[in-house]
């Protein structure tokens, strides 16, 4: 898994996954760069999923441990440009009732 990130505005960053979203200590990287990003008042957390290529429940907990650490500072958590695949995981787990989809970042970045 390879997860980088960008600041495109004065609250919002972008944290783009790619490869695999599975069990072990890289995903972990996912819920502490939240964590760091909430401290340096990013509010607004855009997860661009558009070169994910698998992801275990592991990888749905990061997620949903994102989602909890972002709520609880008053933030957005939104997924952009997720893959079918990926999409239809979160449909069956009824996470697409809770998490913000959006087709593209660019769609993710305009929602005020």
């Amino acid at each position: 898994m390879e997860i980088s990130h960008d600041q495109v505005g004065p609250d919002i960053v972008v944290v783009k996954l790619a490869g695999r979203v599975m069990m072990g200590s890289e995903s972990e990287q996912i819920t502490n760069l939240v964590s760091n990003r909430l401290k340096r008042s990013n509010r607004v957390i855009i997860f661009d999923l558009s070169s994910v290529t698998a992801i275990d429940s592991t990888g749905i907990g990061r997620f949903i441990s994102s989602y909890h650490l972002i709520a609880g500072a008053k933030g957005q958590m939104r997924i952009a440009a997720a893959p079918d695949l990926l999409r239809r995981v979160f449909h069956v787990l009824r996470l697409d009732t809770v998490f913000r989809f959006y087709a593209t970042v660019e769609d993710a970045c305009k929602e005020e």
